[in-house]
């Protein structure tokens, strides 16, 4: 997409951010499942420490920290990085503006995590097996690399879809995008109508990636799939499931439990 850029996501969608994507997920579910990840690899002895790349609004990061947690997050959208601060009244997270592949925060961490989609945010394979290894290089021994993902659709689609993402009495939000599943592409805008008020374009663009694609992402890293589920409750993943929560670790490291 012209124009767009690595900030063009969260300087568009800072503002609604957590309003559109508020039940996206079950927060409290992946929070408690990161914090144990932690726990697993500090051996409960000491602080875990936990970098979230894309780290948005902190939606996840501060209960983390609230936790007690050493929590950082790095963020390439000074506007998602605004709102955090907003959230975080203590100051206990730590910020970074910059890029998840080039500006990761030196390790050791005992869990780092990029949440709903984020990785298909980076917008080719080379760049996403870059993370990777940036964040291997972060990793204790027994720590964890969470990605929550969905699972691209078999077949995918392709070519130009609109649809209707909401409406109200006053407002509607329409979905425009374009798919070329050649490249595992996708971009489109969402669309705000709001009565009386200007048309508002949020932007987003990705490149995504099967479960098996990023499992050989990790292998190239020298990291393993260690467990695989279909949510943070740990509920099963399999063939039927759209969306995963995979935890990768060292090719020496414990699996979680």
């Amino acid at each position: 997409m012209d124009g767009y850029t690595r900030s063009s996501y969260g300087d568009a969608f800072a503002d609604v951010y957590d309003d559109w994507y508020a039940d996206a997920d079950d927060t409290a579910a992946m929070v408690e499942l990161v914090a144990g990840l932690a726990a697993t690899s500090t051996g409960e002895t000491g602080v875990g420490r936990v970098l979230e790349l894309a780290v948005g609004t902190g939606r996840l990061a501060v209960p983390l920290a609230d936790l007690g947690l050493e929590v950082v997050g790095v963020d390439a959208s000074q506007a998602m990085l605004d709102r955090l601060t907003e959230r975080d009244r203590h100051g206990r997270v730590g910020r970074i503006l910059g890029d998840m592949v080039d500006d990761q925060p030196p390790g050791p961490f005992d869990v780092v995590l990029i949440a709903y989609n984020s990785l298909f945010n980076l917008e080719d394979a080379d760049r996403q097996r870059a993370c990777f290894r940036a964040v291997a290089e972060r990793l204790t021994q027994r720590g964890a690399f969470v990605v929550e993902a969905f699972v691209p659709d078999d077949p995918p689609q392709r070519g130009t879809v609109v649809s209707v993402r909401s409406m109200t009495r006053d407002e509607v939000v329409l979905s425009i995008s374009e798919h070329d599943p050649d490249g595992q592409r996708a971009h489109g805008h969402l669309v705000q109508l709001v009565d009386g008020d200007r048309l508002r374009l949020r932007p987003w663009a990705i490149r995504y990636a099967s479960p098996s694609e990023l499992d050989a992402m990790s292998t190239s890293a020298g990291l393993r799939l260690q467990e695989r589920w279909q949510d943070a409750t740990r509920s099963t993943f399999d063939a039927d499931s759209a969306r995963h929560v995979s935890v990768y670790g060292s090719m020496h490291g414990n699996v979680p439990q």
